[in-house]
């Protein structure tokens, strides 16, 4: 799936036609091997899978969320939520792929019939493969109606049905139109109520993905010269991944483009004293890493070391504030004083951005800390803790690392950036 940043660069090549700019950047895209990424070695008998006792486990604490929604039915379909409760790695397009779990009884599959294979093949890992209702439906039936009955075989043909929020409306209009009687509901409550509060495992896994990816930063930090394209630097991380043994991307921005947060299309060229920004991370068994690092090679100005500590005094100050009971929002409030204090405000003027969003299966997901969020912190929420300065026209800088809410404060899964000019430490 591509991400939000990498769809922000996916046209820059398109949009420079088949000019000579496009094939210089196109074959300038190969980096020689780095003795740094060479270093590294393979994490992955780190990472222990989650079990389908687990997902069985996770299942249960979702029925018992539906009795208190008054929900009869969760529906779920492709995507993360799916795979949290079923271990089911789905992709169908536009054909209805459904599983259904009733708060009381067996679950339900609805499934193209000529994916039924692929289906089964990846039900035998889920806890739903000895009990699931599986039924098929060929190219000409109406996989809505195929719903509608088998609902009303397990006695779900009226009452709340908790649609998962990633649906899309083909799906969720054909639903409602084939079973009128049911009620429609948002599963939120349930799907984000249950995977918000991270197990042992989770934290373990994504504590594992964060150290990997601040790895093949510090591999490629210093494999980087001077010259290098955004493309070259990304290769790199990709190498770097590759070595450590996960799927991973990166965003790289240098220069004015470091103002835009999510990067820019505009082609650029690495070089000393001016900022450079990686961002973004990997996955580990299904859980991410989302981090981002913002440097200089060889010596910065001093306005970018003044901003580059602001912007560090108010992360330190988001993992100070952030602990159970205190409201999501109290930790933006926080940590948006203390760039403001410093004369980069008012408001959301150059820090334009939430301080962090919640992480897990998906690299955003449920609860996030931005103002207008009174919901409560908890132990073992986890979040990015990501303030930043963008000044238009000159440079940004942006410190992320991902944290966990303890039982008395909060932690950071990865050592904070010490400076632009040594953004590891010294080798």
């Amino acid at each position: 799936m591509i991400s939000r940043r990498r769809f922000v660069q996916a046209g820059a090549l398109a949009t420079l036609g088949a000019g000579s700019l496009a094939r210089s950047e196109t074959e300038a895209s190969c980096p020689p091997p780095s003795p740094s990424i060479a270093a590294l070695a393979s994490m992955k008998d780190q990472a222990v899978p989650i079990t389908k006792e687990e997902r069985a486990g996770r299942q249960e604490k979702a029925r018992r969320r539906m009795r208190d929604q008054g929900m009869h039915a969760l529906l779920l379909m492709e995507g993360s939520s799916l795979e949290y409760f079923t271990g089911i790695r789905w992709w169908g397009g536009e054909r209805l792929f459904v599983v259904v779990f009733p708060v009381s009884g067996d679950p339900i599959c609805i499934c193209p019939a000529f994916e039924e294979g692929r289906a089964r093949e990846q039900m035998a890992k889920s806890p739903v493969a000895d009990r699931a209702d599986v039924r098929t439906w060929k190219e000409d039936d109406n996989p809505y109606e195929l719903l509608g009955r088998a609902l009303k075989d397990h006695g779900l043909s009226a009452g709340a049905v908790g649609m998962e929020e990633t649906i899309r409306y083909v799906f969720s209009s054909g639903i409602a139109k084939a079973s009128p009687h049911l009620q429609v509901v948002s599963a939120t409550p349930v799907t984000a109520g249950c995977r918000m509060i991270k197990s042992d495992h989770e934290v373990a896994l994504m504590r594992l993905a964060s150290k990997v990816t601040l790895a093949a930063y510090e591999a490629t930090y210093r494999a980087l010269k001077d010259g290098m394209t955004r493309e070259q630097v990304s290769d790199l991380v990709d190498a770097a991944y590759d070595t450590l043994g996960f799927p991973g991307e990166v965003d790289v921005s240098t220069r004015e483009y470091t103002s835009f947060p999510h990067g820019s299309r505009a082609p650029q060229i690495i070089r000393e004293g001016t900022i450079i920004l990686l961002d973004d991370g990997c996955k580990v068994e299904g859980y991410t890493s989302d981090i981002t690092r913002t440097f200089v090679l060889g010596k910065a100005t001093d306005k970018m070391k003044k901003v580059f500590d602001i912007v560090h005094r108010a992360q330190s100050e988001a993992l100070k504030t952030a602990r159970p009971g205190v409201e999501c929002q109290a930790v933006d409030a926080a940590v948006r004083k203390v760039i403001v204090d410093a004369g980069y405000g008012p408001d959301y003027k150059f820090f334009t951005h939430r301080v962090g969003h919640g992480m897990g299966m998906d690299g955003h997901e449920w609860p996030y800390l931005v103002r207008g969020n009174s919901l409560k912190l908890a132990a073992n929420m986890t979040f990015s803790d990501e303030p930043g300065i963008y000044i238009p026209g000159e440079f940004g800088i942006r410190l992320e690392d991902d944290m966990r809410i303890t039982e008395n404060g909060a932690e950071l899964f990865t050592p904070q950036s010490p400076s632009l000019e040594e953004p590891f430490g010294r080798a």
